[in-house]
């Protein structure tokens, strides 16, 4: 029912889209609680997985100065570079991530030669996406949870259940909305980076020359001496930069000042502090290098410790699973998925949404991959390719912004964008070497995810193109029918896909009921390709004569859709709508999978099984349920 406006046949709207109303200290603050959970928790495996992980290393002096150089110039590259510095510019009307930022390109750039190219990319980052929601609240919590082996090895046999209690809890509370839940979000996360930072404080002071890596000198002197393991190496420093992502997706709630300055000042500074605290302590204890973490705290705070970090997990898996809602809901307003479930948990904070289909098969997701690899470490050789991808689209998404909208020098341009792509490339090589150790369950999910998106997408252009190829110019209906049928009191609203024709509803009715209704308005909701659309420009209307008329009733992909709440201010109309003597008619299409050509049968038969499991119009534009008709037809495709 809903169509973008290219597929309805109408020019985009360009509203000027929303903007955060706190003030710069308490969006910084909010940040801190929400944006950077994933990359904060990163400590607790990233340099463990380095050292013990499958292609182990001895924590001898050239390999931990060369490891924390490469910790320190990723994140200074691939985070404050190409995250803070730039790709946080991109931002649609406000909101950003893989399929806002998608959306800005295409309608910055309309008809270009590499679109469809691009769109494909930024479907498959989507998938990547989803491959990342369940591997992130896994990992995090598992290796959270698993401090308590340090603190007592008699207590290793409780991490699993314990884990796998935390998460079902997390997912169960996902309905009662993260409004309450949030509010503690800050002050959790401010503590932990605080602690974080001491902690690392502690170690520097007694080794102090570990401040020496911070020189790229060591990093290449690392590769020098053994190129291979320095490759294999990648593929667990990047852990140290998980989340990078979610800078972008999340700048929508915050802004991109109060991301940028929470990071550069806060975040970024207690990260690299616990980093080179973590490597100070191996250099005089390489045998710590089993779990850095936990072991750089006294005795006395580790059971402290993995009860504050546990909270810290918990809450950066908060932040992946409230995206991965988010990241649904863009999909469905930009016809990437079906219709689905989704409660607004919040009054006043339209952001704050869940969805239970997503919600519990994350969760059923999230206990198998728990179950299967039962810890963290094997659970890090899964982690990485799902980011690492996404992370490289994203680059070359960014290529096309800076080359065909920003138009930047190319001088600069070309160097810069190049060499942040090398970067993506080496550490999406080196995360590819993990595939027989389970990288294949993110790459096995975002295929998955993929064949979803890209079928329903498919399917609903073809299944438009069908009922466009039998549509009637509305101007010849009006002329035909108008006068000849027998027109009956009331108001009629047939919604359509297509702001052109005659809809099928209005067809179907006319030839089983032999009426027409004193007021026909034909309906069309555009989904533009802007976060949010001004009330101002919500809704078009256009007489046909003879009492019939056009209505299009436009929203941004990050609004929720209420079309009785519009029609109840449409003026110019006749006498105001009365919803007791309104009835709406919405075209149910049964679909027949046929050998005509666009799609394979299977995904036919996929695309059919997703139409018939979408959530009713009725319920997903908030129509009133005694005042519905429903029209079947059958449609090949």
């Amino acid at each position: 029912m809903t169509s973008t406006a290219a597929e309805a046949g109408l020019p985009n709207s360009y509203a000027t889209g929303h903007h955060p109303p706190q003030g710069l200290a308490k969006l910084a603050m909010g940040a801190i609680g929400v944006v950077f959970g994933d990359i904060g928790t990163s400590p607790l495996y990233a340099l463990k997985e380095t050292f013990t992980g499958h292609h182990k290393m001895p924590a001898d002096d050239l390999h931990v100065f060369g490891v924390m150089s490469l910790v320190f110039w990723t994140m200074m590259m691939v985070v404050t570079v190409k995250y803070i510095l730039i790709i946080l510019r991109a931002d649609n009307r406000g909101e950003g991530g893989s399929l806002a930022l998608l959306a800005l390109i295409n309608r910055l750039t309309p008809g270009a030669s590499w679109s469809k190219g691009l769109i494909l990319l930024g479907v498959l980052a989507t998938a990547l996406f989803f491959g990342d929601c369940i591997i992130t609240p896994a990992i995090s919590v598992l290796s959270a949870v698993e401090g308590l082996t340090v603190v007592d090895q008699g207590f290793s046999d409780y991490v699993l259940p314990l884990a796998i209690g935390i998460l079902v809890g997390l997912f169960v509370i996902q309905a009662r909305g993260s409004a309450k839940v949030g509010a503690v979000f800050a002050p959790i996360m401010l503590l932990y980076f605080l602690v974080i930072a001491v902690m690392g404080i502690n170690q520097l002071v007694r080794s102090p020359e570990i401040l020496l890596a911070l020189n790229p000198y060591y990093a290449v002197e690392f590769f020098l001496y053994d190129p291979l393991l320095g490759f294999f190496a990648l593929g667990s420093v990047v852990l140290a930069v998980t989340g990078a992502e979610a800078l972008y997706a999340d700048m929508g709630h915050f802004g991109r000042k109060p991301i940028a300055v929470s990071w550069l000042w806060f975040v970024l500074p207690a990260l690299l502090l616990n980093y080179l605290g973590q490597t100070a302590m191996l250099l005089d204890a390489p045998q710590n290098a089993v779990n850095p973490f936990y072991l750089m705290a006294p005795e006395w705070a580790r059971l402290p410790l993995v009860f504050l970090a546990t909270c810290a997990t918990v809450i950066a898996s908060q932040a992946v699973i409230s995206g991965a809602f988010s990241v649904c809901q863009q999909a469905v307003q930009l016809g990437f998925l079906p219709r689905l479930k989704i409660v607004h948990t919040s009054a006043s904070a339209a952001g704050q949404i869940y969805i239970p289909t997503v919600n519990w098969a994350l969760l059923i997701m999230v206990i198998l991959l728990v179950v299967t690899f039962g810890t963290s470490s094997s659970l890090a050789s899964a982690y990485g390719i799902a980011v690492t991808g996404t992370m490289t689209i994203t680059t070359v998404m960014m290529a096309v912004l800076v080359f065909s909208v920003w138009k930047w020098n190319r001088w600069i341009a070309v160097p810069l964008i190049g060499g942040l792509l090398i970067i993506d490339l080496a550490y999406l090589a080196s995360n590819l070497t993990k595939i027989p150790d389970g990288g294949w369950f993110p790459l096995l999910v975002g295929a998955v995810a993929f064949t979803f998106l890209t079928t329903w997408a498919k399917g609903r252009h073809l299944m438009m193109l069908r009922l466009r190829e039998s549509a009637m110019p509305i101007e010849v209906f009006i002329k035909s029918a108008a006068t000849a049928a027998t027109r009956v009191p009331g108001t009629a609203v047939f919604m359509t896909s297509s702001a052109v024709g005659v809809p099928h509803a209005l067809l179907h009715n006319l030839k089983h009921n032999k009426v027409l209704h004193e007021r026909i308005m034909i309906l069309t909701v555009v989904i533009d390709e802007v976060p949010y659309v001004d009330d101002e420009d919500r809704l078009e209307v256009r007489d046909l004569g003879s009492d019939f008329y056009r209505l299009v009733i436009r929203y941004g992909f990050m609004q929720e859709l209420d079309v009785p709440g519009v029609l109840k201010t449409v003026e110019n109309c006749g006498p105001k709508l009365k919803m007791m003597d309104t009835s709406f008619f919405l075209a149910r299409q049964t679909l027949l999978a046929s050998d005509r050509p666009g799609m394979a049968i299977w995904r036919e038969k996929l695309f059919a099984w997703m139409l018939r499991n979408a959530e009713t119009a009725m319920e997903f534009f908030k129509l009133p349920t005694n005042r519905v008709v429903e029209l079947g037809s059958q449609v090949e495709i």
